[in-house]
């Protein structure tokens, strides 16, 4: 029996199943009658047989199992960012649909890195990778733009004053040649985390530049990470009893 159909409960009506006398009861999952006693899983009457197969593949919340969700979402966050800016840099359209794409992606990822495993932890962490893999596309996507911007500014069209005849600025520029102006040391750390909180604030910049369309983009977003967290509040199985059957009459 596969752990699909412990999930799914429903009679099977493309098959006709003759088993047992009409009116008892029968397991909802293997479709056998029951007699004795019986177990409840999720509101389904099922026979100690499959209650018992149910608990031995019923996911286990654990230390590991968290840790695998998270790598496998972080990975599916990274995913995200680099196809959302991918997309807006070869496209030149940044549309925020692929928020929902985004969530789904690192939602499914978490689910499959715990084996199934969900829970209060998870969401939470699939709302926050989502958020961060949405905002922090807008970081190579502004340094690509940014860098398109310079390279117009310095090519080779724009004008250029030829060399004075002046003999005080040839004197000055040798000057500056000789004493050339000190460049501030950049500080690779404090720059990553400039470009990280610019990233993180993204979404609320376009509120100020372009409302209407900031507001859209936020909307998405939400939408985007619901996606995320509805993926990995998990299936939880409870399973109830055992409970005794009724007797037949004149018993």
């Amino acid at each position: 029996m596969s752990p699909n159909e412990f999930n799914n409960p429903t009679p099977q009506f493309g098959t006709a199943e003759y088993i047992g006398c009409p009116g008892g009861d029968h397991c909802q999952f293997c479709h056998q009658p029951i007699a004795g006693t019986y177990f409840r899983a999720n509101g389904a009457m099922t026979c100690p047989a499959c209650a018992e197969k149910m608990r031995g593949q019923m996911a286990i919340d654990s230390h590991a199992a968290f840790v695998r969700g998270i790598l496998f979402g972080v990975g599916a966050a990274i995913l995200g960012m680099i196809l959302y800016a991918v997309f807006a840099i070869a496209t030149g359209i940044v549309i925020g649909y692929a928020s929902l794409a985004v969530g789904w992606l690192v939602g499914t990822a978490m689910i499959k890195g715990s084996s199934g495993v969900g829970g209060r932890r998870y969401q939470i962490a699939a709302a926050l990778l989502t958020y961060a893999a949405v905002s922090m596309s807008a970081v190579p996507i502004e340094i690509h733009y940014a860098s398109q911007h310079k390279q117009l500014r310095s090519s080779p069209h724009s004008a250029t004053n030829s060399p004075s005849n002046d003999p005080s600025s040839s004197d000055a520029s040798s000057t500056d040649s000789q004493n050339p102006p000190s460049k501030p040391r950049l500080n690779i750390f404090s720059a990553l985390g400039t470009l990280t909180l610019l990233g993180l604030a993204s979404p609320f910049f376009e509120l100020f530049s372009n409302p209407l369309g900031g507001l859209i983009g936020l909307v998405i977003l939400f939408v985007g990470i619901r996606i995320a967290v509805r993926l990995t509040a998990g299936k939880p199985q409870e399973i109830f009893g055992p409970f005794a059957t009724n007797p037949p009459p004149g018993t």
